[in-house]
């Protein structure tokens, strides 16, 4: 039993072992309990289909998140597509950027503390553990990037190609699953700079063409992402709003998800920048977390489009949670090193522990009520896209040959046709109204509608009509040719449900 108890008890004495527990345990809980909102919709919609008939899809729409739609393709082929299925990945990865968080913190500041600390803290923000769960991109690319500066500052001190091979990977990979994180270079050239600058006169001048390369090299697979993601740009990013000064003054809390969680993290980097130990590595992480930030800021402000969203730039976190381990650990040091053998140097010992647990545990303790908000059914979407809810009322009173008809064209962004399906029981089938080819078809994330909609009406005597919005009078929010075909055929509706975001209503020519 013996030598099998050995290397167990060497893996939990990993650093990186336990915060990617934790971050699977927090990621993990009530996985399954927010209902999907339409970010989520649109991955299940576009993995679920055939190999062609997705990669003709990217062609027209989201081809930025092609690569990530691919790797789902794949997962959901063998795991299945409900809702568990979906975010597990997603899980999966915030838990090795848990892991590689550590790692790096120990790389950088050389102590169990930080390395503990680190990892243990990426767990804390709400946005971290919202996006933990959620079946999108986010949490991929926020490991890809964890890893990509691991994986660089191990290139910087023994800069073969054997490794800087995985910071290439690691950035392409991030490049792919979202253009926005390769602002990350930014961060990354200024990490260099201050190594050169402290390993000076030895520093390998060698580096400073070697990074290029290997960023380039990184580029290389996320070109055709680029190229047809740019042609999309308008029709997918046209909404985000152009950012101010004050937005960028507060994006912290955006970013984290909670104001007091984001100044704890902030008041940890202030000691680690502070406090005496390694502050350069300190000031490399700052500048990691930073210059992405305010670079897309910049460019959102100057350019035609913008980026500036908090989910577009979560993949920083993981600077911020080494630089606030950093500063637990600096402290421990610090408080450690006033220890004098003659004067009891286990207390100060234990003082130093007992401080830096509690500035640990400060941002746990802020997040606590900011935790279950990314819990409940309609979290993930603040209820405005209660498509369960209409699905449950539509299976209760289906009928087999009803019809459905729900919002597309102009307002196909909120995906309620796609989204309502997806929680439809298979027996549940509702002939398309208004629609002239469907999603697959169309080679788009929602049905295509019908330009006469007299031709697409078909012979169904009852039709589930989905608008936006609540509201009593179902058929004005809908286009005036459709409500005016609705209403010659079949009247006022026989009864309106408002659901929170959607209203449901039935229409039945018989009645």
């Amino acid at each position: 039993m013996r030598p099998a108890v050995r290397p167990v008890g060497r893996l939990l004495g990993q650093v990186w072992v336990w915060p990617a527990v934790v971050m699977t345990v927090v990621g993990g809980y009530r996985l399954g309990t927010p209902d999907l909102w339409r970010d989520e919709i649109a991955t299940w919609t576009v993995a679920t289909r055939s190999l062609g008939d997705l990669l003709r899809l990217l062609q027209h729409i989201d081809a930025s998140n092609g690569v990530y739609y691919l790797l789902m393709h794949a997962w959901t082929t063998v795991f299945g597509d409900s809702t568990v299925a979906l975010r597990i990945p997603s899980v999966l990865a915030m838990a090795g950027a848990a892991a590689f968080v550590a790692l790096t913190a120990r790389r950088l500041f050389g102590s169990r503390v930080a390395a503990v600390g680190a990892g243990l803290l990426l767990a804390v923000p709400p946005e971290i553990s919202r996006y933990a769960q959620e079946a999108r991109s986010y949490a991929l690319v926020t490991c890809a990037i964890a890893a990509a500066s691991y994986f660089l500052l191990r290139a910087l001190e023994r800069p073969t190609w054997r490794r800087w091979a995985p910071y290439c990977v690691a950035m392409a990979l991030a490049g792919a699953g979202h253009l926005v994180s390769f602002s990350t270079v930014a961060g990354q050239a200024a990490l260099l700079g201050l190594h050169l600058w402290r390993t000076r006169p030895e520093a390998d001048r060698r580096l400073l063409w070697r990074f290029p390369v290997a960023v380039a090299v990184s580029a290389l697979p996320v070109l055709p992402v680029v190229l047809l993601g740019s042609r999309q740009s308008d029709r997918q990013l046209g909404w985000i709003p152009t950012p101010s000064l004050r937005g960028l003054g507060y994006f912290g809390e955006r970013l984290f998800g909670s104001g007091p969680v984001f100044y704890a993290f902030a008041l940890l980097a202030l000691l680690a920048l502070a406090l005496p130990g390694r502050r350069l590595q300190a000031w490399q992480l700052l500048l990691l977390a930073e210059l992405p930030v305010v670079g897309v800021w910049l460019v959102s402000r100057l350019g035609d489009t913008s980026y500036f969203l908090g989910r577009y730039l979560l993949f920083t976190v993981p600077a911020w949670a080494v630089l606030a381990g950093g500063g637990a650990g600096a402290l421990y040091g610090a408080v450690k090193a006033l220890a004098r053998p003659d004067r009891a140097p286990r207390r100060s010992v234990a003082v130093a522990g007992l401080l830096t647990v509690a500035l640990l545990a400060l941002p746990a303790v802020e997040a606590l009520p900011k935790q279950p908000a990314v819990r409940y059914t309609g979290s993930h979407n603040g209820s405005e896209e209660p498509f369960r809810s209409a699905a449950l009322e539509i299976s209760a009173g289906y009928r087999s040959g009803d019809g459905m008809a729900a919002p597309l064209g102009d307002q196909s962004w909120a995906m309620a046709w796609p989204g309502v399906s997806y929680y439809l029981p298979p027996d549940v089938r509702p002939y398309p109204v208004f629609v002239a080819r469907s999603a697959d078809d169309a080679e788009d994330l929602s049905p295509e509608p019908c330009p006469q909609p007299a031709d697409c009406l078909g012979e169904v005597s009852r039709i589930w009509l989905l608008v936006l919005g609540d509201t009593t009078d179902p058929l004005g929010g809908m286009p005036t040719d459709q409500a005016q075909l609705l209403r010659t055929r079949y009247g006022a509706p026989d009864r309106v449900t408002p659901l929170g975001g959607l209203t449901l209503a039935l229409l039945d020519r018989d009645t």
